[in-house]
């Protein structure tokens, strides 16, 4: 696929950042089709098939039938019987993931990366003076797939915010540049989940309140913003003005990160949550490894169905070690709360007491995920 540039950056305004966000195409399956040439151009979820597997990553081909991360594999596979489920390999992934970052730091030492595989890169002063961010960004895209033969799609603009919803516009294998000026009219134009930080349950609340665009959300004033989104209201309001300060930093400190899952129905019966805690292992120690965190902590999360929360946690001396002992723990600390007094709605998993771990995911401050 050719690249698609909606504009360029020559000519920016002096004193304004030249930031690159850099997201590989579905990159676990993309990673596997590369691996196996007998996978290139069918549907692929890296995960587990059976049971209560969860799809990890879904390749464009099974993207086309609905096919999503964290969705269960039984729901992946009903949407799409031809699916072919591959076991995840984070050692590759994470092999691919250094070569990729040294393509980073070939043009720019200020890299945050956000997970193994995508990053923000300030270019405002690049290494080998080349002065353009789009030019840079187009040489990244080409270095990576001749090094690689994986593609990636790059946004280009004046801040962070703008740089990672240009970088989704036109995936996979796409470039697209929001100039300094073209920020607030952009934004204008999009549905309101695109805006990160907005959930399915965000963008009901906002549609109810007659908000579906970043336009319609452009015409709130920040006062209406906090009585009805209280601290998340800041952001909304800047964001939809194309406003972003915050600076690339090539290290930032993330404090937890999990993932929690909310059922259908509520739980209760001891086979179904040892079932569950089996499938939320799998899931969150994906978004563990693709964080490459490592941490002594981990909580157990649960959410009764009158709506209380309930957590317990165990701390080690050490940095657990792999997935079998953070498993193993988990499963420890649902054995201990068992049996439950009443049914539960959501059950979650968090590593914290972090060493090693990159850049926090910036819709939550802990990166707790929703798993569905």
């Amino acid at each position: 696929m050719t690249d698609r540039v909606e504009s360029d950056d020559e000519g920016e305004a002096d004193g304004l950042r030249k930031i690159i966000h850099v997201d590989m195409d579905a990159f676990f399956a993309s990673v596997e089709q590369r691996d196996n040439p007998d996978l290139k151009g069918k549907p692929v979820a890296v995960g587990g098939s059976s049971g209560r597997g969860v799809v990890a990553a879904a390749s464009y081909e099974a993207r086309k039938f609905g096919v999503r991360s964290a969705m269960p594999s039984v729901t992946a596979k009903r949407l799409c019987p031809d699916l072919i489920f591959v076991k995840s390999r984070f050692d590759a992934y994470r092999e691919v993931s250094q070569q990729i970052r040294a393509i980073f730091r070939h043009h720019t030492d200020l890299v945050e990366p956000l997970s193994l595989d995508e990053a923000y890169l300030d270019v405002t002063e690049d290494k080998l003076g080349i002065g353009s961010a789009t030019r840079i960004a187009e040489l990244i895209r080409q270095e990576i797939r001749a090094k690689t033969k994986l593609t990636a799609s790059a946004g280009v603009s004046y801040n962070k915010f703008l740089a990672k919803i240009a970088s989704d516009q036109n995936k996979p294998d796409g470039l697209c540049v929001i100039r300094p000026g073209e920020g607030a009219e952009f934004v204008a134009g999009l549905p309101i989940r695109r805006f990160h930080g907005v959930g399915p349950k965000g963008a009901e609340k906002m549609a109810r309140l007659g908000i579906e665009t970043g336009g319609d959300l452009a015409q709130k004033d920040i006062e209406w913003l906090r009585a009805h989104f209280g601290s998340f209201a800041d952001y909304l309001y800047r964001a939809a003005r194309g406003i972003d300060l915050r600076p690339v930093r090539s290290s930032r400190i993330r404090k937890s990160v999990g993932g929690e899952r909310t059922f259908s129905r509520d739980l209760s019966s001891g086979s179904e949550l040892r079932e569950t805690m089996e499938d939320i292992i799998d899931i969150v120690w994906g978004y563990i490894e693709r964080a490459e965190a490592r941490g002594r902590t981990v909580t157990l999360k649960m959410k009764y169905t009158d709506f209380q929360i309930f957590s317990r946690a165990k701390t080690v001396d050490r940095l657990i070690a792999d997935k079998a002992e953070f498993a193993a723990i988990g499963r420890g600390l649902l054995e201990d709360v068992l049996p439950l007094p009443m049914p539960i709605r959501l059950m979650g998993l968090t590593l914290s007491k972090l060493e090693g771990a990159n850049e926090r995911d910036e819709r939550r401050p802990d990166a707790q995920l929703s798993l569905l």
